[in-house]
């Protein structure tokens, strides 16, 4: 692990990013950009004596400067870089024992349900589904079992918004772990760990990454308990980003801010845009950032719709440059019964947008088009 949490605290998060791996490697070169090191081997000049890198599993040079900027970016002690989002779930729920209970906000990414289905019917663990809205009730599912909450908040795909210090104090006053997925905010726009989150969960591959390109997961720990912990056990499973795609990533954060600024700019132009058309129900969309769900309205051809596009792709992904849009109900949440997708309000008309940086007019006017052109 790389340490660079005192040297420039106080820096803003832009300033911050922008001098991502520079003067990490000043004794050797100067190097302005962090050098990429491929090696799995390290030569000790004698027992007892190492450089701290032994073998990349435990720590890696490039991979040590990325989660180093990832854990100043959340205010954490330590963060964990890894090789999908997934894998950071998977490395959080290392943590916790075969009997353990934790409770689930009620709108998630399709994976994490994918998943909780298999530690329940595998490894025996429980769950139960919170609304992330009355704190009353959540304290209700709290029981001797209860070890942690998940959630989303902005969730995927209806854009619900959960009030994280409330949330906090809530878990806090029944001694269990807060974890949030901060994927759809990323920590420019929120940063859970100051409003009193345990653990926050990046799937990297997202707005962190931004082009498409990358496929990255990442964990960052507020306390050093939990820390070690997680460190251990990534460590013995083994899960880590390897050393290009950490320097990628690297890159890719440097220009996260000015990104962010235009999805955001661009999503919120589209919603006045589709809140106003004739050819839209509903839309949902947090106040922030570039995720938009909305339900096209009926006498709509959703193939017909995506097949007009031009500019927006239909692709399964979020948080790039280029603008996607996605159909929950036969993408993200597929495996969601049909009665679980009615209760969540993820129908056959739900889509979900991932706005791009494109000049907004063009994004407007692709979307006119094939909203025209679906048309029954």
């Amino acid at each position: 692990m790389i340490d660079m949490t005192n040297s420039n605290e106080k820096w803003h998060i832009e300033t911050l990013l922008a001098q991502a791996g520079n003067r990490t490697d000043d004794v050797k070169t100067g190097a302005i950009s962090a050098p990429i090191y491929l090696s799995t081997a390290y030569r000790h000049a004698g027992l007892g004596q190492s450089t701290g890198f032994d073998y990349p599993r435990e720590a890696q040079p490039t991979r040590g400067v990325l989660e180093a900027t990832l854990a100043q970016m959340e205010h954490g002690v330590a963060a964990y870089a890894l090789t999908s989002g997934m894998a950071a779930i998977q490395l959080v729920f290392t943590l916790f024992h075969s009997g353990d209970k934790i409770i689930i906000s009620d709108d998630l990414y399709g994976g994490s349900y994918r998943f909780f289905d298999l530690l329940h019917d595998h490894y025996h663990l429980t769950f139960a589904v919170w609304d992330g809205q009355d704190q009353s009730e959540l304290a209700a599912l709290i029981d001797a079992h209860t070890v942690a909450l998940w959630l989303e908040t902005p969730s995927n795909p209806t854009m619900k918004l959960i009030d994280l210090k409330k949330t906090a104090a809530t878990t806090h006053a029944h001694h269990i772990k807060l974890i949030v997925d901060n994927t759809f905010y990323t920590p420019l726009i929120q940063k859970p760990l100051d409003l009193g989150a345990d653990i926050v969960v990046h799937s990297a591959t997202k707005y962190l990454a931004g082009h498409n390109d990358i496929l990255a997961g990442a964990v960052v720990a507020k306390n050093q308990a939990d820390a070690k912990q997680l460190e251990f056990n990534l460590v013995t499973t083994g899960a880590v980003l390897d050393p290009f795609d950490a320097w990628l990533l690297l890159r890719s954060l440097k220009t996260l801010p000015l990104r962010l600024h235009q999805h955001e700019t661009n999503a919120q132009a589209l919603v006045k845009f589709l809140t106003a058309n004739q050819y839209v129900e509903r839309v949902l969309y947090p106040g922030r950032g570039g995720m938009i769900s909305f339900y096209l309205a009926t006498g709509t051809d959703v193939d017909q719709f995506l097949q007009a596009l031009k500019v927006v792709s239909f692709a399964e992904s979020l948080g790039g440059v280029e603008s996607l849009v996605t159909v929950p109900a036969v993408q993200t949440h597929a495996d969601l019964s049909p009665e679980q997708r009615a209760a969540k309000g993820i129908t056959a008309n739900l889509l979900r947008l991932s706005v791009g940086i494109e000049n907004v007019v063009d994004l407007q006017a692709d979307l006119q088009q094939a909203l025209e052109k679906a048309q029954k």
